[in-house]
């Protein structure tokens, strides 16, 4: 899967948006209610040893999951602080990791931070849209 694609997938979720709080180097992309001063982070895209690759929020159960699916390849969240390490994924964007199982994990990671939010902006975000390509930084 190229990033682009990733990234413009995630950006089509209800109130996603591009951010790059840590420099052009990383596509930061974060849900947020419109009431919402900040947004959560939810995927994170960068080239990793010159390979594309994203770290996506997950529950820790999921993660252990596809890390034995993927040994090796899909690891504990890269630059992540070890006490967050357990809810993040990290894993190249191309090769050993079918399209498809990205797409469940980019899925999976929207559901995890918007799970998290209080239930009056998880009432706001299923009445907004996702942010078009046009709308990156």
């Amino acid at each position: 899967m190229e990033a682009d694609a990733l990234i413009d997938y995630c950006l089509a979720k209800p109130g996603a948006f591009l951010d790059f709080p840590f420099g052009i180097d990383v596509a930061v992309v974060k849900v947020k209610a419109p009431s919402q001063p900040s947004g959560k982070i939810f995927a994170q895209v960068f080239t990793l040893h010159g390979v594309p690759s994203a770290t996506l929020s997950c529950d820790p159960t999921t993660a252990v999951v596809f890390r034995e699916l993927y040994p090796g390849v899909v690891v504990r969240g890269y630059h992540c602080p070890p006490v967050q390490q357990p809810y993040f994924n990290t894993l190249p964007l191309a090769g050993a990791v079918p399209a498809a199982d990205i797409i469940e994990l980019a899925d999976q990671a929207y559901d995890v931070v918007v799970a998290k939010l209080p239930k009056y902006r998880q009432r706001e975000l299923a009445t907004v849209s996702g942010a078009s390509s046009g709308d990156r930084r």
